[in-house]
C-alpha cells in the first residue's frame, strides 16, 4: 500500500492516478478520518500533558501533606478519557488502513496514461508468424482430435473452465513446467522454490488480492484459507514481517504452482480451451531487491520470461501496459503476448511487474544495509516464466501439422523422453 503520509500530502496526485486508473474510490471518507484522527491526537497530547503536570502537583502536595482526593478523582476522569480517546484513535486507523489497503499504486512516470489495453503501446517484437499451407486450428480442436485434451469429462467431473490433460498432453505440460524451471533456475540464477497451494488472509493482503479482489478468489469454506491464484502470493509473503540483510540481494525465487481463479466477470470470453482457466499451471518469478536496482531488474525479468518463447521458437511480442489496464499493485508491467495463429492475434502469456515498496509496505518486508541504518521497505516484483497451459496451446497452434500433428519444439524433446510429434 501507499505511506499514508504520502497519500495525505499528495492528495490531488492521488486522486488524479485513481482517476487515470479507471478506479472509482472516493477520498473524502479519508480526509475526514485524517482530521479526526489528528483532532484526537491533539486532544489526548493536552491532556496527557495535563495529567503530567497534576502528577507533579500531587506528588509536592502530598509531601506538603496536603488533601488530594479531589484532584486525584479529576485525573482518573482524565485517565478515562485518555483511555476513550486511544479507542477511537484505534479505530479510525483501522478505517484508515482499510482505505489505504484499497487504494492502488501509483504508476511510474513513463506508464502511458490510457483507458484500456486498446491504448497499450508495443514495445518490440520477436520472431514473425509462421505461413499457413492450411487452415490452422484452434488449440482444443488439436488437443482433441489428437485425444490429449479432454474438456467435456472434466465438465462432468468438475464443471466450465476445467481440463483433462490425457496421454502426450500430460506429458507436454509437465515438460513445458520442468523446462522452465530448469532454465530460470540454472540460466537466469532464481532458487527455485515448491510453495503451498493454500495461504491466509493475511498472506492474500500482503500482495494485494485483498480486500479489493474477494470475488476473484476460491475461499475454503469454514476457513480463513484461499486457494492461491499465483505462486506470487506464497512466495512474495515467504519474507513477510522479516528484516533483511542487503548483503542477500537481489533475491531471486521461481516457484511452480497450480493457479486457482474464479475469473469474475469472464463469462463468455475464452470459454473453450486453455486461455482462460478456473485451474491452470504457472511458473512464476519473484524478485526482493533494494529500490535503486528494481527498475533494471524488472527488465532482466522480462528477459528472463522472453527467452521461454526464444527458446521454443514461438513469435510473441512485448507491451507496455497502460494506466488503465495494469495491474492493483504494479507501478509498471510489461505484457509478452504469444503469436496464436488460430485467432491471428497475439494473447497474453506473461505479465513481469514492479511494485516498488507498494507489496513490502502490506506485507512487512524490509532490509537493513548495514547494523547501523534504519530498516527500509525493499521493493518486489514479480512476473509469469511463463503461464504453462497457454504455452501449450500455443505449441499446439504453432507447431500443428497438415495431417493433424504436431511437432514437439525441440528444446523439450527430452523433457518429452524423446517423443518428437504428437500424433
Amino acid at each position: 500500500m501507499l505511506d499514508i503520509k504520502f497519500v495525505r500530502d499528495n492528495l490531488d496526485t492521488v486522486r488524479t492516478m485513481l482517476k487515470n486508473r479507471n478506479n472509482p474510490l472516493n477520498l473524502d471518507g479519508f480526509i475526514e478520518l485524517e482530521k479526526k484522527r489528528r483532532e484526537i491526537l491533539s486532544e489526548t497530547e493536552q491532556l496527557k500533558t495535563k495529567r503530567n503536570s497534576v502528577s507533579k502537583q500531587i506528588g509536592a502536595m502530598k509531601k506538603a501533606g496536603q488533601d488530594t482526593s479531589e484532584i486525584s478523582a479529576e485525573m482518573r476522569e482524565v485517565g478515562n478519557k485518555i483511555s476513550e480517546l486511544d479507542s477511537s484513535l484505534r479505530d479510525i486507523e483501522a478505517e484508515l488502513r482499510d482505505i489505504l489497503l484499497h487504494i492502488p499504486n501509483m504508476p511510474k512516470d513513463d506508464v502511458p496514461i490510457g483507458k484500456d489495453d486498446s491504448e497499450n503501446p508495443e514495445i518490440r517484437r520477436h520472431g514473425e508468424p509462421r505461413k499457413f499451407d492450411f487452415e490452422p486450428k484452434a488449440h482444443y480442436e488439436i488437443g482433441e482430435a489428437l485425444d490429449i485434451l479432454d474438456a467435456e469429462r472434466a465438465g462432468k467431473v468438475t464443471g466450465a473452465r476445467f481440463t483433462f490433460y490425457k496421454g502426450l498432453g500430460a506429458r507436454l505440460e509437465r515438460a513445458c513446467i520442468n523446462f522452465m524451471m530448469d532454465l530460470h533456475s540454472t540460466k537466469h540464477g532464481y532458487t527455485e522454490m515448491l510453495a503451498p497451494y493454500i495461504v491466509n488472509k493475511d498472506s492474500m493482503i500482503g500482495t494485494g488480492q485483498l480486500p479489493k479482489f474477494a470475488e476473484d478468489m476460491f475461499k475454503l469454506e469454514g476457513l480463513d484459507y484461499y486457494l492461491v491464484p499465483t505462486a506470487e502470493v506464497p512466495t512474495t509473503n515467504y519474507h513477510r514481517d522479516e528484516i533483511l540483510s542487503a548483503d542477500k540481494l537481489p533475491e531471486y525465487f521461481s516457484c511452480y504452482t497450480a493457479c486457482f481463479r474464479a475469473e469474475a466477470g469472464a463469462a463468455g470470453r475464452d470459454s473453450r480451451g486453455l486461455i482462460r482457466q478456473h485451474q491452470f499451471n504457472k511458473v512464476e518469478l519473484i524478485k526482493f531487491t533494494k529500490p535503486e536496482e528494481s527498475w533494471n531488474e524488472l527488465e532482466s525479468m522480462v528477459a528472463a520470461a522472453e527467452d521461454v518463447l526464444k527458446i521454443l521458437e514461438i513469435p510473441y511480442r512485448v507491451i507496455l501496459l497502460c494506466t488503465g489496464d495494469m495491474s492493483f499493485t504494479s507501478a509498471k508491467t510489461y505484457d509478452i503476448e504469444v503469436w496464436m495463429p488460430a485467432q491471428n492475434k497475439y494473447r497474453e502469456i506473461s505479465s513481469c511487474s514492479n511494485c516498488l515498496d507498494y507489496q513490502a509496505r502490506r506485507a512487512n518486508i524490509k532490509f537493513r544495509r548495514d547494523m547501523k541504518s534504519k530498516p527500509e521497505f525493499v521493493h518486489t516484483l514479480n512476473g509469469s516464466g511463463i503461464a504453462v497451459g497457454r504455452t501449450v496451446a500455443a505449441i499446439l497452434e504453432n507447431y500443428q501439422q497438415a495431417d493433424g500433428s504436431v511437432i514437439v519444439p525441440k528444446a523439450l524433446i527430452p523433457y518429452m523422453c524423446g517423443v518428437d510429434k504428437i500424433q
